[in-house]
C-alpha cells in the first residue's frame, strides 16, 4: 500500500511540474511574439487602440463595439436582419 501511494504522488507532482513548465513556456512565448509586434519598422511603439463604447441591439440586447453596430431610426443593431424585425420583447 506504501508503495502504491508513493507511485502516485510522484505521478501527481511529475504532471504538476510538466504543467507549470508548460504555462511558463507559453507565457514567454506570448511576451517575445508581443514584443516583436509592438515594435513597427519605424522603431517607435505603436500606441494602445482607444477604448470604444458598447452599444446594445434594440431586437436580442447582445451588446457590441459601437463601430460595428448599425444606427437606424435612433436605435441601434447588431445586423440588418434585427433592424427589420423592429425590437424585441423584453
Amino acid at each position: 500500500m506504501g508503495k502504491l501511494l508513493f507511485w502516485i504522488v510522484l505521478i501527481i507532482l511529475v504532471l504538476f511540474v510538466a504543467r507549470i513548465a508548460g504555462r511558463m513556456a507559453a507565457a514567454r512565448q506570448s511576451g517575445a511574439q508581443a514584443g516583436k509586434a509592438k515594435k513597427p519598422a519605424g522603431g517607435q511603439p505603436q500606441q494602445p487602440k482607444p477604448l470604444e463604447s458598447m452599444v446594445r441591439c434594440a431586437h436580442c440586447g447582445i451588446h457590441l463595439p459601437r463601430s460595428e453596430a448599425l444606427l437606424q431610426n435612433g436605435q441601434t443593431w447588431c445586423g440588418p436582419d434585427h433592424a427589420r424585425l423592429g425590437p424585441g420583447k423584453r
